[in-house]
């Protein structure tokens, strides 16, 4: 696929089945997330891929995260976010600790790590999702992932084989909705 053409037409896929990518396909979306810009080349992050039975130890790390006060309902929902995809990439920004390199450039790097993972699976056919919410944040899910107390979790790639006809339409943007000249003339 043409870069421009896969930059102006990725979309995130929430239906998600297996088989998750493997191989050359799998291979090339790691390499793409080693490319992303980095100040100070530091590469400062690292990556948690996470199948089969570890899904399942994934969601009982998060039901252990969840299970102070939620209802029964919750929890079983909760128990079911690592089995949306057949594979799952834990994005971890883990920054060096550089004066001359704040740790939000670390931080964003890591996103932009991600970003690059989603657009590598576009390009292949790869369906991909990128969430996080609350237990991206939580101390439980840190401490059983093995994260450090300088380390944090930027997202959780879902990546897997787009469910056939549930995908949606690219949506159309306004450039000049979002991009002004400045000064204003």
């Amino acid at each position: 696929m043409d870069a421009l053409e896969n930059l102006h037409n990725r979309i995130s896929i929430n239906r998600l089945i297996a088989p998750a990518p493997s191989g050359a396909v799998l291979e090339n979306i790691m390499r793409a997330a080693l490319r992303a810009a980095d100040h100070g080349r530091l590469q400062p992050w690292r990556f948690l891929v996470i199948e089969g039975p570890g899904l399942d130890r994934l969601a009982a790390l998060f039901v252990e995260a969840k299970a102070d006060g939620a209802s029964e309902a919750e929890i079983e929902k909760v128990a079911r976010k690592p089995h949306r995809a057949p594979m799952i990439i834990v994005a971890i920004a883990s920054p060096i600790d550089l004066p001359k390199i704040p740790v939000i450039e670390q931080v964003i790097s890591t996103g932009a790590a991600v970003q690059n993972m989603l657009n590598a699976a576009f390009a292949q056919g790869v369906g991909a999702m990128w969430r996080t919410g609350g237990l991206a944040y939580d101390p439980i899910v840190h401490q059983g992932l093995g994260l450090s107390d300088s380390e944090s979790i930027v997202g959780f790639l879902y990546l897997g084989s787009p469910e056939p006809d549930r995908q949606s339409a690219v949506p159309k943007h306004e450039v000049d909705k979002f991009f002004q000249r400045w000064p204003a003339d």
